[in-house]
């Protein structure tokens, strides 16, 4: 890990771009520029990397998303927060996607994430909701699936609700809504009075919500539950008893530190009794 960091700080301090496929799985500091791989032949710092190609099997530019800790500048990938690079190979033709993966405590709000909020207060007709960011989001009584001006849906101050940002950026206040492209409802809205909330890590959220994760699997053997995840830290929790619940709760917090045979053993020890 230190030999990684010096690395990158070595990169940094030289103002040299790296090609991203090399530092993938490698720890990058905030500042330090990327190269995608259409981008490692342009002509250096300053070229466009558009020159005009006369062979015909010449490579075309790929879509290339960035995700948390990265930021397209010009035609690089500049490092916004330090952590490990990440990538996820894309379905099609597509670059992929690109992210950085790092131990982050306060959450920012991001396009698209799905969350579990607070309502603090509502004002006219937008409901201000505790996110956990910096500041609260809006949320508008007509993003509820089938709410209309007589319509109005039944939300007061203390529910939790489940919703996605539709405007996330720093210069704007972070709005989300209940209903999906189509309108529909699709699993949000408000959640029900019973069950738990507590809030986990940032990184342990993103391992729950991995395709392979084999915690829910085992999770889901032991008891009967309702569970609700936010990319903002927050889970929500329902057994069919109180207990139930609790127990529930204190494996999920516990098992990010958890090796998988420890795992094993806590799963087997709760299924006997």
């Amino acid at each position: 890990m230190a030999e990684a960091a010096g690395v990158a700080a070595e990169s940094l301090v030289g103002g040299r771009a790296r090609a991203a496929c090399t530092v993938l799985n490698q720890v990058v500091l905030p500042g330090e520029e990327l190269l995608l791989p259409e981008q490692e032949d342009a002509e250096g710092p300053g070229g466009t990397g558009e020159r005009l190609r006369l062979n015909a099997g010449a490579r075309p530019r790929v879509r290339v998303v960035c995700g948390p800790g990265l930021r397209r500048c010009g035609d690089r990938l500049l490092v916004t927060k330090c952590g490990r690079l990440r990538h996820k190979e894309p379905g099609g033709s597509g670059g992929g996607v690109y992210w950085v993966d790092s131990q982050q405590k306060r959450y920012v709000p991001v396009k698209g994430d799905h969350v579990i909020g607070i309502v603090t207060a509502k004002s006219g007709d937008i409901f201000k909701v505790d996110v956990g960011g910096s500041e609260p989001a809006s949320l508008s009584y007509l993003a509820f699936e089938g709410a209309t001006k007589r319509n109005r849906p039944n939300v007061q101050v203390g529910d939790l609700v489940y919703g996605q940002f539709v405007v996330a950026n720093k210069d704007m206040e972070p709005e989300m809504v209940c209903i999906d492209s189509c309108g529909r409802a699709n699993g949000m809205g408000v959640i029900g009075q019973d069950g738990l909330l507590f809030k986990v890590t940032l990184g342990l959220i993103r391992k729950l919500l991995a395709p392979d994760c084999e915690i829910i699997q085992e999770v889901g053997k032991l008891y009967p539950l309702e569970i609700v995840f936010g990319m903002n830290g927050r889970i929500w929790v329902k057994a069919k008893t109180v207990q139930q619940t609790l127990i529930l709760a204190n494996i999920l917090e516990a098992c990010e530190h958890m090796t998988a045979d420890q795992r094993k053993q806590i799963f087997s020890r709760l299924a006997e009794s």
